[in-house]
């Protein structure tokens, strides 16, 4: 077991903002490692139980939080998502850091824990950025992106309550400046 205790970064943002892309970054850094979310979403053809999520039907779920398993958890878009108190635990315990890409709902919960704890705001630099970025995906119906939208404007509003927040202008730049913030350096 390392001497120093290891963090939990928390990283936040709405849709189309960079999160994913960011995470796909910090994970490749030996330190940081990521927790396996359980969801009582359907597994996806290319899913992988326990690579991707844990899946579990909403009894098991619901069990689990009576349980008290989960540091956190939140229904989205009617399905459950947790983390998993014990997996958070035994990566700070080894020194290693632990990275949650979760909603605001799950970050708000944190604020109960012990453990130490970094919260990153991935922000657009506009409301017009980020629904260029939409359009481009191409994924989205003109409803689905009204409201994807409206609940953007939502989580805009708890930006604040991070302890940074970072505006993805220019990508290169918005991981430069989390590498910082982390203190994360690119073993030579």
């Amino acid at each position: 077991m390392s001497s120093e205790r290891g963090r939990v970064i928390v990283i936040s943002g709405p849709t189309a903002s960079g999160k994913s892309t960011l995470w796909r970054h910090l994970v490749s850094f030996p330190q940081v490692t990521f927790s396996v979310s359980a969801t009582t979403r359907q597994m996806r053809d290319d899913e992988v139980d326990g690579r991707d999520y844990r899946f579990v039907d909403a009894a098991e779920f619901s069990a689990m939080a009576d349980r008290g398993e989960f540091l956190e958890w939140a229904e989205v878009h009617g399905h459950c998502y947790g983390t998993l108190r014990s997996d958070v635990v035994a990566a700070v315990d080894s020194g290693k850091d632990i990275l949650l890409e979760i909603d605001v709902q799950g970050a708000a919960q944190l604020g109960d824990t012990d453990l130490p704890v970094v919260s990153i705001f991935v922000s657009p630099p506009s409301l017009d950025e980020l629904r260029q970025r939409l359009v481009a995906r191409g994924t989205e119906s003109v409803e689905e992106m009204d409201m994807r939208m409206s609940i953007v404007k939502q989580e805009m509003c708890y930006a604040d309550e991070y302890d940074y927040v970072v505006v993805n202008d220019e990508l290169e730049r918005m991981i430069a400046e989390v590498e910082s913030i982390l203190g994360l350096e690119v073993a030579s």
